[in-house]
C-alpha cells in the first residue's frame, strides 16, 4: 500500500499562485508515476498533470499547460504541483494519485489516492 497525503490548498485570488504537496509513505515509492487530478462540484474528476518516476516524462491537460508545473523529489517521496496564474475555473478539490509504471491521464489507471485538498480561486 502507498499512502498519499496532500497539503497546500487554500483560498487565493485570481492571478495568484499556490503550491500543493503530496507526501507518500508506505510501501516503496519507486517506479510509481504520480498524477494530479481535480474535481469541481457537480463535475467529473479530471486529469491535471502527471509525471514519471524519473521525472523525465510529464503530461498536462490543455487547460493548465503553461500555468501549472509538476515536480517530484524521490528522496523526500513528495510530489509538488506549482500552480500559477490561477483562474476561478481552477477551483476544485485536488487529488494526487500513484500508479506503477508509466504516467497516465486516465484516473482509473491509478491505484492509490490521497484524500484531496481544496483549492478555491476567487475572482
Amino acid at each position: 500500500q502507498v499512502q498519499l497525503v496532500e497539503s497546500g490548498g487554500g483560498l487565493v485570488q485570481a492571478g495568484g499562485s499556490l503550491r500543493l504537496s503530496c507526501s507518500a509513505s508506505g510501501r516503496t515509492f519507486s517506479n510509481h508515476a504520480m498524477g494530479w487530478f481535480r474535481q469541481a462540484p457537480g463535475k467529473e474528476r479530471e486529469f491535471v498533470t502527471a509525471i514519471s518516476w524519473s521525472g523525465g516524462i510529464t503530461y498536462w491537460a490543455d487547460s493548465v499547460k503553461g500555468r501549472f508545473t509538476i515536480s517530484r523529489d524521490n528522496a523526500e517521496t513528495t510530489v509538488y504541483l506549482q500552480m500559477n496564474s490561477l483562474k476561478p475555473e481552477d477551483t476544485a478539490v485536488y487529488y494526487c494519485a500513484a500508479k506503477y509504471g508509466m504516467p497516465s491521464g486516465t484516473y482509473y489507471s491509478y491505484n492509490y489516492w490521497g484524500q484531496g485538498t481544496q483549492v478555491t480561486v476567487s475572482s
